[in-house]
């Protein structure tokens, strides 16, 4: 059985969503909380299944 990662990078949250890289930086700076390990930047799980939950139609 396999796990979704606890933390995504914005390269791969972008992608899971369907959108560019540069709009998932909009996002991030507005929208979707991000944690820094180290220098890095990283995307919880929970946070953009939480984004994803919050959209309307």
């Amino acid at each position: 059985m396999q796990t979704a990662p606890m933390l995504y990078t914005p390269e791969h949250a972008a992608k899971l969503l369907g959108i560019s890289r540069s709009k998932l930086y909009e996002l991030l700076d507005a929208e979707i909380p991000s944690v820094h390990v180290g220098r890095l930047r990283r995307i919880r799980h929970a946070d953009l299944e939480a984004y994803v939950a919050g959209l309307t139609a």
